[in-house]
């Protein structure tokens, strides 16, 4: 296995739901977590509590993965101490909306293209070039099912995580001669904030998606990231789709009688 202690993890996304999760199971690894997220107050509680609970250096940032410029300048602030990043997980993302592709308000493709697609690579341009640099590291982007299968109302949101697969494809192509690996967790219904965000706060309507079966939780998403983070580095899983077993498609969801 792959020694996490002491090691730099960097983390998009990190204040609540998936990415929270991955930090949790990172510091309980003995990692040393950068958390990143545009809610500044929650990020921070984040990682004072797991610096408290698992006695690991925890480093809270604020961060809007959309903005290129405050990016890089995020990345190239880090303290000295913390500037050798050995995983980066680009989990940021979000769903808007159920429209026709044809019918998508601008705000929404902009918003999921924005942060799924363009401040993906944008943090994965920032940090890679110093993985390159020291011959080491690894890059975990959390994808979905959604970038292998399209379903209706989620055309836009589709293609934007179908663009993540791709560019993690060719990340892997980019990358080749080095040591440094790339994978995808790609996973299916997961309880979070991501139907509430999609449905832009109607918790009744988000609670129906979960209704009458149970999905996957953060920390089941959390515990395939650390799992490939913790091969030997010898070893590269390339991707990971994962589902919830009321799952076995896209819109396949066995929904028992309430």
């Amino acid at each position: 296995m792959y020694n996490l202690q002491n090691r730099i993890v960097f983390i998009t996304g990190a204040s609540s739901g998936i990415g929270k999760s991955c930090a949790r199971q990172f510091a309980q690894l003995g990692a040393h977590v950068v958390l990143t997220a545009r809610r500044k107050d929650r990020v921070q509680q984040v990682a004072k509590d797991l610096a408290s609970e698992f006695g690991t250096k925890t480093l809270a940032i604020q961060l809007d993965v959309t903005d290129r410029k405050s990016v890089f300048e995020a990345v190239e602030a880090l303290p000295p101490e913390w500037q050798e990043i050995d995983v980066l997980v680009n989990n940021a993302g979000k769903a808007l909306g159920l429209d026709k592709g044809y019918e998508t308000r601008i705000e929404h493709l902009e918003g999921m293209f924005e942060t799924n697609v363009k401040g993906l690579i944008h943090v994965t341009s920032a940090i890679v070039p110093g993985m390159v640099k020291r011959n080491r590291g690894h890059v975990i982007q959390i994808g979905s099912t959604a970038g292998h299968w399209v379903y209706p109302g989620g055309t836009v949101y589709c293609a934007s995580k179908h663009a993540v697969k791709a560019f993690n494809e060719g990340l892997k192509m980019d990358l080749h001669g080095t040591a440094v690996r790339v994978s995808s967790v790609d996973p299916g219904l997961v309880e979070t904030e991501f139907s509430l965000v999609r449905f832009e706060g109607d918790s009744e309507r988000a609670k129906t998606v979960y209704a009458n079966m149970t999905p996957l939780t953060p920390a089941d998403v959390a515990d395939a990231v650390s799992w490939c983070a913790t091969r030997a580095p010898h070893v590269n899983i390339s991707e990971i789709l994962l589902m919830c077993t009321d799952q076995s498609h896209a819109t396949m969801v066995n929904r028992r009688s309430s």
